[in-house]
């Protein structure tokens, strides 16, 4: 299973809290979070949801490589890196719409 950490207290509090996500973003996209956040938990590797397309996970290229994003409301993403050294962690970067 996979341990999740983020960025910021502020990022953590949104993918932790929900009332605080939805106050952000509205009730779908905070729903779509704290479900990617689950659905990263319970993974045993970035690869199984890479793998298997679980929320549209898949890695970022170019200068973005090491970094993965999983859908959220289009055409916001939720991005993260596996930290490679610790193993089974991954960090939340952060909310985006990166196109």
């Amino acid at each position: 299973m996979l341990s999740v950490t983020y960025k910021s207290n502020h990022l953590s509090r949104i993918c932790t809290d929900y009332s605080v996500a939805k106050r952000e973003y509205g009730d779908r996209m905070a729903f779509l979070i704290h479900q990617r956040i689950e659905q990263l938990q319970a993974a045993n590797s970035v690869e199984v949801l890479v793998q298997f397309s679980i929320g549209r996970c898949h890695p970022l290229l170019g200068n973005r490589k090491g970094e993965y994003a999983m859908d959220l409301v289009h055409p916001f993403r939720l991005v993260f890196e596996n930290n490679e050294v610790t193993i089974n962690v991954v960090r939340i970067i952060k909310i985006e719409n990166y196109h």
